[in-house]
């Protein structure tokens, strides 16, 4: 699981859409869905349901979604200390 994954995931929850996430982190459709799909294979569970309309986030995505958000608050929160530290 790495942060790309992560927050890939988070863009396809807040899109609904393979389309819409990647097009909002800027890169193509395909790398958004095989990144989606080693995320499952690496946490063994579906994440989201797939049909030809719309994706869904299973009850693990909701989940990891809730956790991920939280780790990218984090990370965030991590690079702004330590600006204001190099600051100082």
């Amino acid at each position: 699981m790495d942060l790309r994954q992560l927050r890939y995931l988070i863009a396809l929850a807040e899109e609904g859409s393979f389309t819409r996430a990647a097009a909002s982190e800027h890169i193509a459709q395909p790398a958004v869905s095989q990144q989606i799909r080693r995320l499952e294979d690496e946490v063994g569970l579906a994440l989201v349901e797939r049909t030809t309309r719309r994706v869904r986030l299973t009850d693990a995505g909701e989940l990891l979604v809730v956790r991920a958000r939280r780790i990218m608050a984090e990370l965030e929160a991590a690079e702004i200390e330590l600006q204001a530290l190099r600051g100082m």
